[in-house]
Formats: C-alpha cells, sequence, structure tokens
C-alpha cells in the first residue's frame, strides 16, 4: 500500500535487554575504562618527565617554578665560573643579557662547556633563587645555538650577531 510504514522491529522501552547485548556494552564499557585508565596513567608519568624552559629574566620576574623540574639556558657569563679544587663543585652565572641566574651544579662539565657560550641546565630552581642544576649541556659547535637559548635572546631584543664571539656581560635592566 502506498502511502504505509511498515515497522519492522519497534522500539520497546520495557524490554529486557539480551544477553548478547549486555555482553557487548560490557566489553565496551571495560575498553572505555581501560583508555581511560591508559591516559591517566600517560599523563601521570609526563607530568613527572616534562621540563619548560625558562630565561633568566623569566625566573627573575618569578615565572618559573620553584622545586620543580624545569630547563634554563642563555650564556654563562666571562669569569663567572668558579670551581671548588676539593670537589666536582661548579658554580657559574648564566645570562640572557638583561639577568641573570646563578647555577649550582656537581659533576663533571661537558668537554664544550666554557665562559660566553651558550649553555642549558637542566635542574630545580631552589627557594633562595639559585639554580641547582642536575645536567649541564652545552652547545656541540662553534655555529649552533640551542632553540631555547636563541628564542630567549631575541626575547631580551638580541640578535645572534650580538652575541657570536663576543664576551659576555649583562646590561642593566631598566
Amino acid at each position: 500500500m502506498p502511502g504505509v510504514v511498515t515497522v519492522i522491529h519497534p522500539i520497546k522501552r520495557d524490554m529486557p535487554m539480551t544477553p548478547k547485548r549486555r555482553q557487548k556494552l560490557a566489553v565496551i564499557l571495560g575498553a572505555l575504562a581501560l583508555a581511560a585508565v591508559a591516559v591517566g596513567l600517560t599523563l601521570y608519568a609526563l607530568r613527572a618527565n616534562i621540563n619548560l624552559f625558562y630565561s633568566p629574566v623569566q625566573i627573575a620576574l618569578g615565572d618559573a617554578p620553584i622545586e620543580r623540574a624545569i630547563r634554563a639556558g642563555g650564556m654563562v657569563k666571562e669569569g663567572s665560573v668558579v670551581r671548588d679544587p676539593q670537589s666536582l663543585d661548579v658554580e657559574f652565572l648564566v645570562t640572557d643579557y638583561v639577568d641573570e641566574l646563578a647555577v649550582a651544579y656537581n659533576g663533571i662539565l661537558p668537554d664544550l662547556f666554557r665562559e660566553g657560550q651558550g649553555v642549558v641546565v637542566v635542574g630545580k630552581l631552589s627557594t633562595d633563587g639559585r639554580f641547582i642544576a642536575d645536567k649541564v649541556l652545552a652547545r656541540h659547535d662553534e655555529n649552533y645555538m640551542p632553540p631555547e637559548v636563541s628564542q630567549a635572546l631575541e626575547d631580551a631584543g638580541y640578535s645572534p650577531a650580538d652575541y657570536q664571539d663576543q664576551p659576555v656581560e649583562a646590561a642593566k635592566r631598566e
């Protein structure tokens, strides 16, 4: 008959769920629960391993978290490296030409670590404002500048020509 719609399987709200449907629903809900647990564990693991980059200016302004793993970088200030002859303790200043960051490190510095060169340090900022480094990463050739350091220097108003092969002296903050 034209114009007549035949409903083959009417939907009944009070129809009990069949065992097959119940099994499919259980599988889907189980998969969703496993996916949620996997995402949660991944985010928890990443939270402990993510360390953001901060320049000395950002640290001086208080943008960096205290007692949490971060990366900081800039240029090693000329004449600032102080080594303890009785241990592997080293202290030096990292600058972005606007602010300076005092870094304390206990360990062997990379062979390419030099005053006036770019460096990235990984560690924690202490409550007294010193950076306690766990790792010191030096640039690997005379033309390379870590992207984070390069960006921090550009943000401070310096171009690569301004700091290439020149001694580092911090500018005064306005």
